[in-house]
């Protein structure tokens, strides 16, 4: 058999990639739904920042609005005092609940937003895109839309003779105003053109299919201003009307990365940094892959690079819901199964992209079979045999150039599937390059199995063959800790420090994942440490609740 290369040969150029989730109602606590968006963000962030490429992720809060001024007032307080609260005692608390490495927060209130906006409606005012006009149509105040016809269905039960949104259940009501209006019916053609052009803007496919399908149905101009309350960024150009919430929270995207501001270091971060990739709940697919990309139209900016609408976590069927009760929020599974167990359940056990269940019993099957059985023992196993064995360091054999079929096996494997992983997370298929990277772990557990070091052990003539298999195994657990380091960040980072890894091969995140199928990089001889339990044995009865 021909040597193994140890280098992987055409690997990306790192590049750079701008990611964010959408900007979340501080109406109520965060759930799980929310959580899934977060952690799916989080690890197309690091895999990206492992990856070397200049990544910067945002994520953030949506406060204004008819929607939080309700909230607010049936708590007896101010909506910016309200905001203030959920934020800091909920919100950004999530972050540090299911590990978030997020570069920036923003929030609609922060002044440098709020400049933003002002500027982007007056240069829309200024060359003929807002016109003022009279609007009556029906408005659902949980999705902050006046509804199109398709979203609209006969209420039944207690709202029976009623119109209720098609998604929230509830009655709609039927608002008149004068407001001001954006010219949208006027990118109707350069927006089919543009789904024409780059087939990728909008994923999945099916999501692109409905955005195609709507605009082509026609798009009207959109009402952008209100005056019937006033929690709101007030209109530039007439601070009787603020600005319609939707409109103003999309353009947190390029605010955060310095849009509006007039100072110099500002600029230069946006154009740096614009154009984004977006990932957003198919619910408000039309806004992202519709309004926003108009909108930027119109202000002579770049539209993102991506716009990817994953799918609902479903509770019994149904769309996770605080007004439903259906809500989970994150710590009751944090809690429990750990953050690592969390980011990856929702993860691998979810086709991204499309909806999927949420069940405490797959989760703690998947916690037992996959987490501490697979992943986690099979680390043990072979760090406790370097131990017995070879006294805690890192055996000779992993550099050999003629390698056994049996080990030759293990380290094509692991250029394949870094090479695979690699290409699903630029395709934002984050379960698929999950699923890549676990057929080394499910390999090298046969492969363990098969060798059976502890039966070699017991031959002195057979010495190397047992440290050709624990060198083989040991480089293994080295490519799956830099692989699964954007998925279970904690559990890695002990595996890493156990092999002895951080004083070898330096930090952990540092490490350039793309590169981590390359075979031989932990050097024979590197002392190995005590690993910690990386995921505890837990009473699955009570798990499953």
């Amino acid at each position: 058999m021909s040597p193994v290369p140890n280098r992987i040969d055409r690997m990306p150029e790192p590049s750079k990639f701008f990611l964010t989730t959408p900007i979340f109602y501080v109406n109520d606590a965060p759930h799980i739904g929310h959580a899934y968006t977060e952690v799916a963000a989080d690890v197309l962030a690091r895999w990206h920042r492992q990856a070397g490429d200049d990544t910067w992720f945002l994520t953030g809060t949506d406060e204004h609005g008819q929607k939080i001024l309700r909230t607010a007032t049936a708590n007896g307080v101010a909506p910016k005092e309200w905001a203030d609260r959920l934020v800091e005692s909920a919100w950004k608390p999530l972050l540090d609940t299911i590990d978030i490495s997020n570069d920036d927060f923003i929030r609609t209130t922060d002044a440098r937003h709020e400049a933003g906006v002002a500027k982007f409606l007056q240069k829309l005012y200024d060359e003929g895109h807002v016109y003022a006009g009279e609007f009556e149509a029906l408005y659902c105040v949980g999705c902050e839309e006046f509804k199109p016809k398709s979203e609209i269905v006969d209420g039944t039960g207690a709202f029976a003779g009623e119109k209720v949104c098609a998604i929230h259940s509830k009655p709609l009501e039927l608002l008149q105003e004068k407001n001001y209006f954006f010219k949208m019916s006027a990118f109707q053609d350069r927006l089919l053109a543009l789904f024409e052009e780059r087939p990728d803007f909008v994923q999945p496919a099916s999501a692109r299919n409905e955005v195609i399908a709507f605009v082509q149905q026609g798009l009207e101009d959109l009402s952008i201003s209100r005056t019937s309350f006033d929690w709101g960024i007030p209109i530039p150009w007439d601070s009787s009307h603020v600005t319609y919430v939707w409109f103003d929270a999309l353009l947190n995207y390029v605010t955060a990365i310095g849009y509006g501001s007039d100072d110099p270091e500002a600029a230069a971060r946006f154009a740096r940094r614009w154009p984004g990739n977006h990932l957003v709940g198919k619910d408000i697919l039309r806004f992202h892959a519709v309004i926003w990309p108009a909108m930027l139209m119109a202000a002579g900016l770049e539209v993102p690079e991506h716009v990817f609408a994953h799918g609902w976590l479903l509770v019994g069927g149904e769309k996770m819901s605080k007004s439903k009760l259906t809500g989970i929020a994150p710590n009751e599974i944090t809690d429990t199964f750990g953050s690592d167990a969390f980011r990856y359940y929702f993860m691998r056990a979810i086709s991204f992209g499309h909806d999927g269940s949420f069940s405490w019993e797959d989760l703690a099957a998947r916690y037992q079979a996959e987490l501490a059985n697979g992943f986690g023992n099979l680390a043990s196993r072979v760090l406790a045999m370097n131990a017995k064995y070879f006294d805690g360091v890192m055996p000779e054999g992993a550099h050999d150039p003629t390698p056994s079929p049996s080990d030759a096996s293990i380290s094509e494997l692991a250029q394949r599937v870094a090479v695979a992983a690699d290409e699903r997370i630029g395709a934002f298929a984050i379960h698929e390059a999950i699923a890549e990277i676990w057929q080394l772990v499910d390999a090298l557990n046969g492969y363990i199995t098969e060798q059976e070091p502890w039966v070699l052990a017991k031959d002195p003539a057979k010495r190397e063959r047992l440290g050709a298999v624990l060198a083989t195994a040991t480089e293994g657990l080295r490519a799956l800790a830099e692989l699964l380091h954007p998925v279970i960040p904690l559990a890695t980072a002990k595996l890493w420090a156990a092999l002895g890894a951080e004083g070898a091969l330096g930090a952990l995140g540092s490490r350039s994942i793309r590169a981590a199928g390359e075979w031989g990089r932990l050097p024979a001889g590197t002392p190995q440490h005590p690993l910690e339990v990386l995921f505890p044995r837990i009473e699955m009865e009570a798990a499953a609740k």
